[in-house]
């Protein structure tokens, strides 16, 4: 496996594809998960189980349709018009962003009827994968037996921040290299970059995270934990040609599902000495950390309607990780676990 689609903490260079089986009848199956990049799908393993071989031209359109919300999340053009969709949870720090102390887009929810009724958001960036491409003979090369840990470190950077002004110089492109298998492979990344995005649509926060904090990882759900938002360029939306259409009638039992986005991550190539120092020392002082965090904010959202206003992301965010930390570390202090 190269990266991960579920998990909580956020890294921005990934875009990978997940696969599952969709329960059947009365007896529920088992997801069959699997992460994937686009360079290397398992084409073999989709065509064997599911008689389903996914063509080159299939998966550059839910590459090119598929959009990385920079401030940390992921979603998809739906219309031709540039209009994306994501989480509520994604579009949460852009609807404080817009609102005021007299207006609480976050609690009272946003509808734009026309497009010159949009807000724009002021730090949003939207990015669209347009390439790969394999690095890892160049990051690699520069490194030479003889060099120390450092010397060996600061050659890979400085191969790195060369490869990416490269890149960016002849394209034009945002140029991101990124390390997989642990350092094992490096690729460099472009994406189309989009600046100008504005608020569409977000309901009120009430319905988007019905049933609380504890449920927002648990299905089903009923809520409206969406979004949208529009992409333009040059003060025109954007004609996005690759976009994922809407199906009323949903998936079907057995049907195979597909979610593609960012960010993804894994610790499964961990070695056992990196999976000690989390057990021992980053968990509980991260854990203790945010735990202090919480405290403040939730005291500080105490004072009146305006601090919990500004509070509110922050506190959503915190009580979010402290739920994915605590599971995690959790497992790591279960010895039977470790011991496999």
């Amino acid at each position: 496996m190269k990266s991960s689609f579920l998990r909580s903490r956020w890294v921005p260079r990934f875009i990978v594809v997940m696969c599952a089986c969709i329960a059947v009848g009365a007896s529920p199956l088992p997801l069959d998960e699997g992460m994937w990049t686009f360079d290397n799908p398992p084409v073999k393993q989709l065509k064997d189980r599911y008689g389903f071989t996914p063509s080159q031209e299939w998966l550059d359109h839910v590459r090119l349709s598929s959009v990385r919300f920079n401030d940390g999340g992921s979603g998809s053009f739906v219309s031709p018009n540039g209009l994306a969709l994501t989480n509520h949870h994604v579009a949460l720090g852009q609807l404080q962003k817009v609102s005021s102390a007299g207006k609480n887009y976050a609690k009272e929810g946003f509808f734009a009827k026309t497009q010159g009724e949009e807000l724009k958001c002021p730090d949003l960036e939207l990015n669209v994968l347009m390439s790969v491409e394999n690095v890892s003979s160049r990051v690699l090369g520069v490194v030479k037996k003889s060099m120390s840990e450092k010397k060996a470190l600061d050659a890979r950077k400085a191969e790195l921040a060369k490869i990416e002004k490269e890149s960016l110089k002849s394209t034009g492109l945002r140029s991101d290299v990124i390390s997989l298998y642990q350092g094992g492979e490096y690729w460099l990344y472009r994406y189309k970059k989009y600046t100008d995005v504005r608020l569409v649509f977000a309901p009120e926060q009430q319905i988007a995270f019905y049933g609380g904090d504890p449920d927002n990882f648990t299905y089903p759900r009923y809520d409206l934990d969406m979004a949208l938002f529009r992409v333009y360029e040059n003060g025109k939306p954007v004609q996005s040609k690759h976009y994922l259409k809407w199906n009323a009638s949903g998936a079907a039992d057995g049907e195979l599902v597909f979610v593609s986005g960012n960010p993804g991550s894994t610790n499964r190539l961990n070695t056992m000495a990196q999976i000690e120092m989390q057990s021992d020392y980053f968990y509980p002082l991260t854990i203790k950390t945010l735990k202090r965090r919480l405290e403040v904010l939730k005291q500080y959202s105490s004072l009146g309607a305006e601090q919990a206003r500004q509070a509110a992301n922050q506190i959503f965010g915190i009580e979010n990780t402290l739920k994915a930390f605590g599971g995690e570390y959790k497992g790591l202090l279960d010895k039977n676990l470790m011991a496999k």
